[in-house]
């Protein structure tokens, strides 16, 4: 029998905080449902004679100093840290900036500050719903529908954010687009798209300003496009039998509050309406050292940039920063037990503030369980010795934590998988369906022009796209102050002493600077963060290696619209010095905004970052042209990378792991 399905809610009420081991306390845990009622009251408190309403975009901790929380981790039974709330809400047509004390089970403002840059905030689901209900009122709308000769009550709208082209600061204004699919015969909306018209809503005021009724498009059919079980027949694949994954003493991990352990691990884990996952204060046991050694301060991704690549009046706008413009973790679903995550998972709920702070529950938001699919940590068989046949096998049973998230069409199932030996997987496994075009081709052979894509069925054209995909990644490795080294791998010559003629081998290169770590390796490299006041006991610098995942390169030109404020990508790695209000790859407020904010912008300082308390960032890259394969709905497609142990240890970390 399968083990139980484990489900724990992320709720720690702050009135339980005197009452309960402060270890449940722990400076990064996200605000429970009570906290995010007293701070949003709170904030209320400052708007009661407001003309427009009030919408809470943001709500979530305020990172304490990092010197605080390090000596707090160092001795969890010490008092917990003082707990703050930032919060950025919408009033009369600004932004507003809050930091909430909790102190003493109640809220006070320390500090508020209106937001004079570009761009807003992320956008709330409430008001992306309310835009879509406007315009599907507008009378006009209703016309241009029956027009069509369509069934408005088939119809669906998605708002889309719209980017920013050149326009002035006073001139850009906080807008979206709502645009129309049919679900007529099918619940696969995203390939039967009503090209030809769209609407525009002002979401401050929610009003819609503009209707554009520009054409009349061929409506694809729905054979075909449907992905339900329930809907399938005969004939079906080939099954597989059935697998089962059995626990039956129960996890080997132990959570209290949101910190676990797990076999040589420890760490926090949270959860944030933004990025969605947080891994912050892991550390790793070295059995030889008979101590933990700090590993990572905070991990979450930073920015998913998806610029679509036709640039016709209908499309070209459509260039999405996902986590900044609509929330990764807001628009993270409920995981599926046994099919999301295996039988022997444990589940996590969350909360994050709805648009008016009332707390909202996601259900199932993450799960946590051991993975062991037939992996070998370390094995060897000796046959060289006379007589003797030896042979050892450790199996690999790894952690992974996992959240999914849907942004419209597209499905990112995201990962933070940890290993014995040390090492850090992160991965990203893209599915769900492509957004099409309609056309009026139906087969290759008529296709004489630019069409952005590919034909994948009649009358449906898959756009091309990329998925540029940042990680924020403070590493303290053994501590806080690290270098960058870039090891490049250089071919020589030899000295004609043998027959062998050349050779390679590895010029160190400690980067110093910010601007020469922007890298976007072309040439034979390993790119190592170390702490340079650390050594093993041969001499060598500990550190990690950072294995890169796939790494597109950029191809919209660089003075382009989306690419300015896309500009994260124009580089694979990039290091900064530490900053606790640096996070964001695309900057704080991305809707609308003008790429004045970016990494480009931040590491522009070019300030030291040899053996400074430093932070990697980290772009993977998919350029995606859509395939045949892919329709209705796609295959997973999966990227990562690795942050692996290179002479962190003495000797193998797991050499004394036991064989099950």
């Amino acid at each position: 029998m399968a083990h139980p399905i484990f489900k724990i809610p992320i709720l720690v009420f702050l009135f339980l905080f005197t009452s309960i081991p402060s270890i449940s306390s722990h400076p990064f845990d996200p605000l429970s449902s009570l906290e995010i009622q007293i701070v949003t009251s709170t904030v209320k408190s400052k708007f009661t004679n407001i003309a427009q309403r009030l919408t809470f975009h943001y709500v979530g901790i305020e990172d304490p100093n990092k010197p605080d929380v390090l000596s707090w981790v160092a001795n969890p039974r010490s008092p917990p840290l003082p707990r703050q709330a930032f919060v950025v809400v919408r009033a009369n047509k600004q932004t507003h900036e809050f930091i909430v004390s909790l102190a003493n089970g109640k809220g006070s403002i320390v500090s508020e500050h209106v937001y004079q840059g570009t761009g807003f905030p992320t956008l709330t689901l409430q008001e992306q719903e309310e835009a879509i209900e406007v315009s599907l009122k507008h009378q006009p709308f209703i016309s241009s529908i029956e027009k069509r000769g369509l069934n408005i009550s088939d119809v669906v709208g998605s708002a889309f954010s719209i980017g920013w082209y050149g326009e002035a600061q006073s001139e850009t204004k906080r807008i979206v687009k709502v645009l129309f699919f049919y679900k007529e015969s099918t619940v696969n909306v995203w390939l039967r798209p009503i090209e030809g018209i769209e609407t525009t809503v002002d979401l401050d005021d929610m009003v819609l300003t503009e209707l554009k009724d520009i054409h009349v498009s061929v409506m694809p059919k729905s054979e075909g496009t449907e992905y339900q079980a329930s809907t399938m027949r005969p004939p079906f694949l080939a099954e597989t039998k059935p697998i089962l994954v059995n626990q039956p003493h129960g996890p080997s991990f132990v959570v209290r509050g949101h910190t676990v352990s797990w076999a040589n691990w420890d760490f926090h884990l949270s959860f944030d309406m933004r990025v969605g996952v947080v891994i912050s204060t892991a550390s790793i046991y070295d059995i030889d050292q008979q101590k933990k050694r700090q590993v990572l301060y905070r991990g979450q991704i930073s920015e998913l940039f998806v610029p679509y690549q036709d640039p016709t009046e209908e499309w070209y706008y459509r260039t999405f920063m996902d986590a900044g413009e609509f929330g990764m973790g807001s628009s993270a679903v409920a995981l599926e037990p046994h099919h999301d995550c295996p039988s022997n998972a444990m589940f996590f709920d969350a909360y994050h503030a709805g648009q008016d702070g009332t707390p909202v529950k996601l259900e199932n938001a993450y799960c946590m369980f051991e993975k062991y699919a037939g992996d070998i940590a370390w094995r060897h068989t000796e046959a060289v010795i006379p007589g003797e046949l030896i042979r050892e096998v450790r199996r690999e049973v790894s952690l992974v934590i996992r959240t999914i998230t849907v942004i419209g069409n597209y499905d990112y199932i995201l990962d933070w998988e940890l290993k014995k030996c040390g090492t850090i997987k992160l991965s990203v496994s893209l599915t769900g369906i492509m957004e099409g075009k309609t056309t009026t081709y139906k087969h290759e052979s008529e296709v004489k022009e630019e069409i952005y894509g590919l034909l994948v069925a009649p009358n449906t054209i898959g756009i091309n796209h990329d998925h540029f995909i940042t990680y924020y990644l403070d590493l303290d490795i053994d501590g806080q102050e690290n270098s960058f080294q870039k090891l490049k791998l250089k071919s020589f010559r030899t000295d004609g002493s043998t027959p062998r003629k050349s050779y390679w081998s590895v010029v160190s290169e400690e980067v110093k600077k910010e601007l020469d770590a922007r890298l976007r390796p072309t040439e034979p490299v390993e790119l190592h963060i170390v702490n340079p006041n650390k050594k093993t006991a041969v001499g060598n610098k500990v550190g990690y290696r950072l294995i890169p995942g796939p790494m597109a390169i950029p191809l919209l030109s660089e003075d382009d619209y989306p690419q300015i404020r896309g500009s994260l990508c124009d580089y694979d790695i990039w290091v900064t010095p530490y900053n606790k209000s640096e996070k964001w790859a695309g900057g704080m407020y991305v809707d609308r905004g003008h790429g004045d904010k970016t990494l480009t912008q931040i590491t522009e300082q070019n300030r030291d970052i040899n053996n400074k308390d430093i932070v990697l960032w980290h772009t993977i890259g998919f350029h995606h042209h859509p395939s045949q394969d892919e329709f209705p709905i796609m295959p997973t497609l999966t990227g990562g990378f690795e942050l692996r142990p290179t002479n962190f240890f003495d000797r193998n970390p797991i050499l004394k792991m036991r064989s099950p």
